[in-house]
């Protein structure tokens, strides 16, 4: 399927996905935000590779969103500068919330893939474009590679994704100086604190090098590969106890002996070892997936309250029936050692 904003490649088992709009900076205008959870759909959906290559055309990797997407937005800005009116504020307020979660929602499918998803980095990687690659799971870039938080520098705060992830990729005294001035973050102190794996001389070797790192992962078994990214990700976000009981528990339905086996004789053989793909998901699953994984962010820390609200409500409703059940069925033992004490 043809694409707007991208070139999409699979071979030896890796999607690559290609910003192709170098003229325009390959800004994230309208198109962008369509097109890309389609095709990260299409992948991790139908199981249509093992690993995911980002790269970009041009100069630039990418210059950020384009300001139509903020123009026509559903808080738009007029010309001159000023909000423009609405009937409601509050009202405008609210859908501007939920424009921002489907901004959000997008990234958060390259966290949630099934598959690792590498960034290849060339130039420029502005504004949004950091939230992007802070989402994938590595990130590799060339020596005259940079990062800018721009939001700060055209008066708005970071909202698609930087800070909940950048803050765990690297120190958080340099997430607050490069949110706080809008500097740069030249490729190779982004590789000493932590944020890019390695830095290429050029662009046309950093992707064959990561071309080559995502053809290495995809000749493992590809379910040991999802399992990894899936529990690296839960022991990003939860304690150590927590995700060592997640480990148990996913390796009771996921551990393959077969898996093992073929890993061992490919290796004696001294040949590569045939593993399954991933199923493809049935389609009123994806569905479900979809919507699940959009609230699953948000919806979590509320559920949350939820128990602790009503563990609480069942605790204080069990102790007042406790102290007034003598009064409420005067009979047995404890109504006439009520009686007594009274």
């Amino acid at each position: 399927m043809p694409y707007t904003c991208f070139d999409v490649t699979i071979a030896d088992h890796v999607a690559h996905i290609r910003l192709n709009r170098p003229d325009a900076f390959n800004s994230m205008n309208r198109p962008f935000w369509r097109e890309l959870p389609e095709i990260l759909d299409d992948i991790n959906d139908n199981a249509r590779a093992r690993a995911i290559v980002i790269s970009s055309t041009g100069k630039h990797f990418c210059s950020g969103m384009d300001l139509a997407v903020f123009t026509d937005g559903p808080n738009a800005v007029t010309s001159g500068g000023a909000q423009a009116q609405v009937a409601d504020r509050h009202t405008a307020g609210e859908a501007f919330r939920r424009y921002v979660h489907v901004l959000q929602d997008v990234f958060a499918r390259l966290d949630q893939a099934r598959v690792p998803v590498l960034a290849a980095i060339q130039g420029g990687c502005v504004g949004g474009a950091v939230d992007m690659t802070s989402a994938c799971d590595m990130r590799y870039a060339t020596a005259d590679a940079f990062f800018v938080i721009q939001e700060i520098n055209i008066g708005m705060t970071a909202d698609v994704g930087t800070f909940p992830r950048l803050c765990k990729l690297i120190p958080e005294g340099w997430v607050r100086e490069l949110a706080y001035t809008g500097r740069r973050l030249p490729a190779q102190r982004a590789k000493d604190i932590g944020l890019v794996n390695e830095v290429y001389k050029d662009h046309e070797t950093m992707l064959a090098a990561v071309l080559e790192t995502a053809r290495e992962i995809a000749s493992k078994a590809p379910l040991a590969v999802a399992g990894s990214k899936v529990m690296i990700n839960y022991a990003r976000d939860h304690t150590i106890n927590d995700a060592l009981d997640y480990i148990a528990v996913w390796q009771v339905g996921m551990f393959s002996p077969a898996h093992m086996a073929e890993a061992f004789a490919a290796k004696s053989e001294k040949r590569d070892a045939q593993f399954a793909d991933l199923e493809p998901l049935k389609k009123s699953m994806c569905r479900t997936i979809h919507a699940r994984a959009a609230r699953e962010v948000r919806m979590q820390p509320r559920s949350r309250r939820w128990v602790v609200w009503f563990l609480a409500i069942a605790l204080v409703t069990g102790l007042v029936l406790w102290w007034f059940w003598p009064m409420l069925f005067p009979s047995g033992p404890r109504y006439e050692r009520w009686l007594n004490e009274s």
